[in-house]
């Protein structure tokens, strides 16, 4: 039911990379009909947002003010979820809001940073907030309270004044847990929104939905393909795909864990991907053998047995610098290092979105309660982008002044470099400055 992969057979990187690619003419189907809700939603707004969501998401509502939860919703639902389930939530908001604020605190500090240089031109960067960012929580096949905080504290720690929540609700079910998480995060407005239809209200903006300038969070490849073409209109975090866990394992590691870590990704929906890494092959027999037994044994059983079954692998490697070498092919969005010493192998990554270090370090503490936003970069990406983070919701602006010296100096360098390029204005403007 799980593919066995060897790095010793002839067809191991074609079989690897195969592992990673999906139908292009689905990709295909899904940007025309991602075009078209765009569209839509472009030229007739709250009107086109309110069918689509009728259609999409089985609702049955006449206009957008049925589709706006108000902060009395949040914090009824703050105040009527299971008093452990609310601690669990604030526990899970404090650790993400520790954890940015260490990040912002080893960033540059205050407005922004500034030097002078041996001419007395002042040079630096000034560093704002962005103003308004929109937050994509998924909402089809779960529920995902946690998004709200991975994505919504962050905005918060790098100081962006509004925050507006789109989350799908099938048939009209709010989910209370992530109202309530909603409230935790001091969000302003929330619309029960979904699919390319929320990207684009909140990229073009609606009467009833305000425009932001960068939209983060994950969802569908409808959410991601909508997010990739929207981009230049507003900024993105990233085009995510399918959640993924990459966990190399040794002799070290207990199968049942490693088992039960490849089950908790793999739940997320059927294109999800969990794959095995170890030079055991002892350890991949008895995870092979077990697997269909404890797989038998979950609550969304379907959705992980089409998840192994159709991106799932187990790869046998000689040793674990082989291991590494596969991992930074793959570049994945969580590896879990469930090996003996694992920080002596972390210098050997160099690509992965977050990394877990140790057989008691399960992927899921990154989910919710570890303090990094889970918000990680999917498909290989992780070889050029990061996690979420306060950088990402932050501007620069470079702050050039130049002294009298400096201005001339600066100024016939710059003119010279001008008329290279035939850009005669140029050098005429550089060189007003050194006549004076």
């Amino acid at each position: 039911m799980i593919a066995r992969l060897d790095s010793d057979s002839p067809q191991f990187l074609s079989a690897l990379q195969s592992l990673g690619e999906f139908p292009e003419q689905d990709q295909i189907q899904i940007r025309a009909s991602v075009a078209d809700i765009l569209e839509d939603v472009r030229v007739r707004g709250d009107e086109a947002l309110v069918e689509l969501t009728n259609r999409f998401d089985g609702q049955s509502v006449s206009d957008m003010a049925a589709l706006s939860i108000g902060q009395d919703q949040l914090l009824e639902a703050y105040e009527s979820i299971d008093e452990l389930v609310r601690d669990a939530l604030i526990e899970s908001a404090d650790r993400v809001r520790e954890y940015h604020e260490h990040q912002k605190a080893s960033m540059a500090t205050g407005d922004g940073w500034r030097y002078t240089d041996n001419m007395g031109n002042h040079l630096g960067q000034n560093i704002r907030p962005m103003s308004r960012v929109g937050i994509y929580a998924p909402g089809g096949k779960a529920s995902y309270p946690s998004t709200v905080i991975m994505t919504a504290i962050p905005a918060q720690v790098a100081g962006v004044n509004e925050m507006i929540l789109c989350v799908p609700t099938p048939g009209g079910e709010l989910n209370p847990t992530l109202l309530a998480a909603a409230h935790l995060c001091g969000i302003e407005q929330v619309f029960s929104l979904g699919g390319a239809q929320a990207i684009a209200a909140m990229a073009f903006g609606t009467e009833a939905v305000p425009k932001v300038d960068k939209i983060v969070g994950p969802g569908n490849i409808y959410v991601a393909t909508a997010k990739e073409m929207v981009f230049g209109k507003v900024g993105i975090d990233m085009i995510a795909g399918p959640s993924e866990v990459v966990i190399v394992a040794d002799d070290s590691a207990d199968p049942k864990w490693v088992i039960q870590d490849m089950f908790a990704q793999a739940e997320h929906d059927e294109m999800a991907q969990a794959i095995v890494i170890s030079p055991s092959e002892k350890l991949l027999e008895v995870i092979a053998e077990q697997l269909p037994i404890k797989l038998a044994q979950q609550k969304r059983q379907p959705i992980i047995s089409e998840a192994i079954s159709s991106r799932g692998a187990l790869i046998k490697v000689k040793d674990l610098n082989e291991a590494f070498e596969i991992v930074n092919k793959i570049a994945p969005e969580h590896l879990q290092l469930a090996i003996e010493a694992p920080e002596v192998w972390l210098p050997n990554v160099q690509h992965a979105g977050a990394v877990f270090l140790g057989v008691d370090t399960a992927e899921v503490v990154g989910d919710y309660t570890a303090g990094p936003s889970h918000v990680l970069p999917t498909s290989g990406t992780a070889r050029f982008a990061s996690p979420l983070g306060v950088y990402d919701f932050q501007t620069r602006t470079s702050i050039i002044q130049c002294s009298r010296e400096g201005a001339v100096k600066l100024s016939r360098a710059a003119a010279i470099l001008a008329s290279e390029e035939g850009l005669y204005a140029h050098a005429e403007s550089a060189l007003a400055r050194v006549k004076g």
